[in-house]
């Protein structure tokens, strides 16, 4: 009877027509994109995918390869209100969360306490360089990122949607940083891998940066729009099938699983945990809507499978001695 009315819901009119608008937004949303950043299709795709989801996202890359602007673009097109931390070692949680600061009542006379909110209360919160900070101030976000709440001395703030915390993180320098623990990298939907450019699109990269020529997003939908697509992708059904090739792909990755492959035993001490198989099924989601699609296939999942799960298992010594790459041991599960 469920799934019955899932269907009925998306055989509406009104659905229908927003799936169609989608797929041509989302061609448009490219296209103003890329008026500022050039190549890294793929992740554009994933970025939106994650959006439409509802997802957070960490983009990891070395220094240059424009993640920040990248960050801050989508939220110019999408019409989205946007704030940048940047993360360093005394970074404090209050920096993030907002603090109380004792006021005067001028009329009055008398002394009150006044929440004054902090960079977190916005749409979109670029985390830049996210493990420069302490765990401690690391740990401010994490509430946030599952709760969409803030609280602060003893009191629960509710965060704007839509809410998404996009984080940046430098693969190099290690010094003076602090890995992410697992519960806040689960908390991730997707891990993107920004790559160095091709010949060609660093020629374009040059060219387009080293003038006075300065282009202008125009926005692409608004906070609400962005709201509602996200319900729809929550709407769309997801067939049987589909689950059931999820759920068997994230627990094909744990080593105590009697199926695991030989890969995931040799080199895996954890597997992905349950929110892996929920972000394999909402991320095929919003890729088939993103296509104007109301139903997701396997190609989908399979799209976004190595985004989803190379963050989520935790490889054993022999793994690290031998240098192998958690998008191998995810590439033997997909071979499957």
């Amino acid at each position: 009877m469920a799934s019955q009315s899932i269907e009925k819901t998306l055989d509406d009119s009104r659905d229908l027509e927003m799936l169609k608008k989608l797929a041509v937004a989302r061609k448009e949303l490219i296209a103003q994109i890329g008026r500022k950043i050039i190549g890294q299709q793929e992740i554009i795709e994933n970025l939106v995918a994650a959006i439409l989801a509802g997802g957070h996202v960490l983009i990891v890359g070395v220094p240059g390869l424009a993640k920040t602007l990248l960050v801050q673009t989508v939220a110019e097109a999408l019409d989205l209100n946007f704030s940048r931390v940047q993360f360093t070692p005394d970074l404090m949680p209050s920096d993030i969360t907002g603090t109380e600061l004792l006021e005067e009542d001028h009329a009055t006379g008398r002394r009150v306490f006044k929440f004054v909110k902090g960079p977190i209360f916005a749409n979109v919160v670029l985390a830049d360089e996210i493990n420069r900070a302490p765990p401690k101030t690391q740990a401010a976000l994490l509430q946030a990122m599952q709760e969409r709440t803030v609280t602060v001395a003893g009191e629960t703030h509710a965060l704007q949607p839509p809410f998404f915390v996009l984080a940046t993180q430098n693969p190099i320098e290690q010094e003076a940083t602090y890995p992410l623990p697992e519960a806040q990298l689960d908390r991730f939907m997707f891990e993107l891998r920004i790559d160095y450019p091709s010949f060609e699109e660093e020629e374009r990269i040059v060219n387009a940066t080293t003038t006075a020529y300065d282009a202008k997003i125009v926005p692409v939908m608004s906070g609400s729009d962005v709201v509602e697509l996200q319900k729809l992708v929550r709407r769309m059904p997801a067939p049987p099938t589909l689950v059931k090739y999820c759920v068997g792909l994230a627990r094909s990755t744990r080593p105590v699983e009697p199926g695991a492959v030989p890969d995931v035993k040799k080199y895996l001490a954890y597997g992905a945990g349950p929110r892996a198989s929920q972000y394999l099924v909402l991320g095929a989601k919003a890729r088939a809507a993103m296509d104007g699609r109301s139903v997701p296939d396997i190609d989908d999942v399979r799209s976004i499978a190595h985004s989803i799960l190379g963050h989520r298992i935790v490889k054993n010594f022999q793994a690290e001695a031998e240098s192998v790459s958690s998008d191998k041991i995810v590439a033997s599960v997909l071979k499957k």
